[in-house]
């Protein structure tokens, strides 16, 4: 190993002719002409012009007046399962007052925290399957929603004259900084549009007491509502 190892440095320096193996030299390489540069290669790059357009697009979905709507038509769907949640989740807290309760003996005790758990497993499978169920009609629902929005969104920006559009709105957005001007975001006139061409009216305010419609919030997931726990 260290006798080919000198070897080869004896090569690079040039102490061991360069015949070997009775092998003629190589010619000389002909070097080749410099390519000449071609006409783009000249031309300096320049920017593009950039008409730089904002929106929060799902929060703009849910802020219609369609997206409202169907919210609440949702929410009253959903009050039955919120209802039985809401009484269930009494029962559970009645039962481990009365377990706290003095005087009850060993029996009664055990018997109070066996009907403690299966309320409480009943109780965290009611909520499950109706947060789940809520969740995935509001899903499709809104996603119909906003396939109409998008047309109005593509709509604006081209006859506005727009070159980009950023959505800002989620979580993980990856728009962390950006230098266009105040009025670049049309989230609002988005809305104001959309509402204009559904000829959907917004709902009536919440009744006192009543679960007011989501509004709208940086992220991606939907709302929840039915959940009572």
């Amino acid at each position: 190993m260290k006798f080919t190892s000198a070897v080869f440095a004896a090569l690079m320096a040039g102490l061991v002719p360069a015949v070997a193996h009775s092998q003629s030299a190589a010619p000389p390489a002909v070097p080749t002409p410099a390519a000449t540069p071609t006409v783009a290669s000249q031309v300096p790059p320049s920017a593009y012009p950039a008409k730089i357009a904002l929106i929060a697009f799902e929060q703009a979905v849910i802020a219609t007046n369609e997206g409202q709507k169907t919210l609440a038509d949702m929410q009253k769907k959903y009050v039955p399962q919120k209802t039985k949640i809401e009484q269930l989740t009494t029962e559970v807290d009645t039962l481990k007052k009365q377990l706290q309760s003095q005087g009850l003996t060993d029996e009664q005790r055990a018997a109070k925290l066996k009907e403690i758990d299966a309320k409480d497993k009943q109780l965290q499978n009611e909520t499950d399957d109706a947060q789940n169920a809520y969740d995935g009609e509001v899903r499709v629902a809104l996603s119909k929603i906003m396939q109409k929005v998008n047309v109005v969104v593509q709509d604006y920006v081209k006859k506005n004259g727009y070159t980009l559009l950023l959505d800002v709105g989620g979580q993980q957005s990856p728009v962390m900084w950006t230098a266009a001007e105040p009025n670049a975001d049309i989230t609002q006139v988005i809305i104001d549009t959309y509402n204009a061409s559904s000829g959907i009216a917004a709902p009536p305010p919440a009744a006192p007491g009543a679960s007011p419609a989501a509004k709208p919030r940086p992220s991606s997931s939907t709302p929840k509502t039915p959940a009572g726990k």
